[in-house]
């Protein structure tokens, strides 16, 4: 296997938020799909989808499908020590996941494989009453702006607005988005702020966010590269008890 990125950020800010959610993942290579992954944090309330095609990568060779684990850590740790304008190399030798930057130098890390039996989770089916795409930076403020004064906040939609909002002890705040969409229908559902931090951790990717929501349910936000050549996916279950706050 060996792939090339010439625009490596995209690996940086994805795997930003996933380095948060897991701790190990086993990323699957494939020459007509490209690099996939799911994963499923050890609480289970985190679902990660991510999908770069093959049409991303400036070089991708796979002559047979591919699976790796590897430690999302360590990992995002080496992606921290990329450069401006470096390129990104991904291989594979016995034992190891290699990452090379070339630029002024070529810096070049192998990464233990983890020697483990790993079985991918599969994307649970969730039928979502409600979608609306929300310019993401709008979405980013509003979690700063519920964490003032809550560990949760609640994400609600109706016909006409996108509503984030928190009631706590000192305080509480709203915000309210006009989003545009079709909706027919009233949903909520209650959310820990920790978690949609460490999603949103992975939302420089796009400059959209896509939204699902229904009536506790889990949400669902998508992230899709402008190109169409990749996406990541979550699926966060809501909080139904005030037992922890």
């Amino acid at each position: 296997m060996k792939l090339e990125l010439c625009n490596p950020g995209i690996f940086k800010d994805a795997f930003d938020g996933i380095s948060h959610i897991v701790d190990e993942v086993e990323l699957q290579f494939h020459q007509e799909t490209g690099m996939k992954l799911c994963a499923l944090d050890k609480s289970h309330i985190t679902f990660i989808e991510l999908e770069f095609k093959t049409s991303l990568f400036d070089e991708f060779e796979c002559e047979t499908p591919e699976k790796v684990i590897i430690d999302t850590i360590k990992f995002m740790s080496i992606l921290k020590r990329m450069n401006t304008g470096d390129i990104l190399k991904l291989s594979t030798d016995e034992g190891n996941f290699i990452i090379t930057f070339e630029g002024d130098a070529r810096r070049t890390y192998k990464l233990r494989l983890i020697d483990a039996e790993y079985e991918s989770p599969q994307p649970p089916a969730v039928v979502f009453p409600v979608t609306v795409k929300i310019r993401t930076n709008i979405v980013k403020d509003s979690i700063e702006d519920m964490s003032l004064f809550s560990k949760y906040c609640k994400w609600s939609v109706d016909e006409d607005y996108f509503i984030v909002s928190c009631d706590g002890e000192l305080g509480d705040s709203t915000v309210k988005y006009l989003h545009g969409e079709q909706v027919q229908e009233y949903v909520e559902s209650k959310l820990s702020l920790d978690k949609i931090k460490d999603i949103f951790r992975a939302s420089k990717i796009s400059e959209e966010s896509i939204i699902r929501l229904g009536n506790d349910i889990p949400i669902g936000v998508e992230f899709h590269l402008i190109s169409g050549d990749g996406c990541i996916k979550f699926l966060l279950a809501p909080r139904l008890s005030a037992e922890d706050e």
